[in-house]
């Protein structure tokens, strides 16, 4: 039988973590509206964003979705100017994703205030302090068999349909 008390903490925990999925949802959204793009379009900018290039295969691991969700996506911010396609010049089967100056200043103009005040303040933490919390979450993550998961929300993977 179990302890009222792990019940309580069970609750307490729950709620927590709703706060929190509400909070990264309404940002999401918050985000979204100010690029009109979608999240999914978003992080393939952010993960572009990092190095100016990368490989589409690259980014679908960076993301933990499959390559054709990524391709999608590439397909529909090259269709609006946002990333370029290149062929490697040393292979010319492989294929460079570029961010373009148009990606470049939506970024510049979406920042992202959620990421941006925890990143402020998880700095502020020692480090012993960083290494609980990356645990927890890791293994929070694992209860709720997230690893299985993918990092868009419903509706903006493959079958994704929006008017951009």
């Amino acid at each position: 039988m179990l302890d009222d008390r792990v019940i309580d903490r069970s609750d307490e925990t729950l709620i927590a973590l709703r706060r929190i999925v509400h909070a990264l949802e309404a940002n999401a959204r918050a985000m979204a509206r100010a690029s009109n793009l979608t999240q999914a379009q978003l992080l393939v900018l952010h993960t572009l964003s990092r190095n100016g290039h990368e490989m589409p295969r690259d980014i679908a691991r960076a993301l933990g979705v499959g390559q054709a969700t990524i391709s999608t996506q590439i397909d529909k911010l090259e269709a609006r100017g946002l990333v370029r396609r290149e062929r490697r010049q040393q292979d010319r089967r492989a294929i460079w994703v570029f961010l373009t100056e148009k990606g470049r200043a939506i970024l510049d103009q979406t920042p992202d205030p959620l990421h941006e005040r925890f990143s402020a303040r998880f700095a502020t933490l020692a480090p012993w302090e960083q290494t609980l919390l990356l645990s927890v979450t890791q293994r929070l993550g694992s209860l709720f068999d997230a690893e299985a998961t993918m990092p868009f929300p419903q509706g903006d993977d493959i079958g994704a349909t929006q008017d951009l």
